[in-house]
C-alpha cells in the first residue's frame, strides 16, 4: 500500500515538472519569437497616410469626410439651426444611400460564394456516393 502511494506521488510530480518545463519552453519560444520577429507598427509608413486620404476622397459626396471638415461645417452654419439642421439631414442621407449600396454589393458577394460553396459541397456529395 505504501509503495502505490509513494509511486502515485512520484508519477504526479514527475507529471507536474514535465508540464512546467514545457510551458517554459513555450514561454522562451513565444519571447523569442516576438523579440525577433521585425514589426513595423505602420507610424513611419509615409505610403499608409496617402493611400488612406485617397480612400476617404474617393466617393463623390458632398457630406464632410472627416472630423475637421465636420467641425469646419459645423462652425460655418453656427448662427443658423434651421440651415444646420437641413445640412445634417441631407448628408444623413447621403451617409445612407452609400452605406445601402455597400450594403447590396457585399450582399450579392455573399450570395455568390454561398451559391458556389453550395455547388461544391454538392459535387463532393455526389462523389462520395458515387452518382
Amino acid at each position: 500500500m505504501i509503495n502505490l502511494i509513494s509511486g502515485t506521488i512520484a508519477n504526479i510530480s514527475s507529471l507536474l515538472k514535465g508540464l512546467q518545463v514545457k510551458s517554459f519552453l513555450a514561454v522562451v519560444v513565444v519571447g523569442f519569437l516576438v523579440l525577433t520577429t521585425n514589426v513595423s507598427s505602420g507610424e513611419n509608413d509615409k505610403g499608409l497616410k496617402e493611400r488612406v486620404r485617397e480612400q476617404v476622397e474617393q466617393n463623390d459626396a458632398q457630406r464632410p469626410k472627416t472630423v475637421g471638415q465636420w467641425y469646419k461645417d459645423a462652425r460655418e452654419t453656427e448662427g443658423s439651426p434651421g440651415e444646420r439642421l437641413q445640412k445634417i439631414g441631407q448628408q444623413s442621407g447621403e451617409a445612407l444611400k452609400e452605406f445601402g449600396s455597400g450594403y447590396v454589393k457585399g450582399a450579392q458577394e455573399t450570395a455568390s460564394d454561398v451559391g458556389d460553396s453550395a455547388a461544391e459541397a454538392a459535387k463532393d456529395v455526389s462523389n462520395k456516393v458515387g452518382l
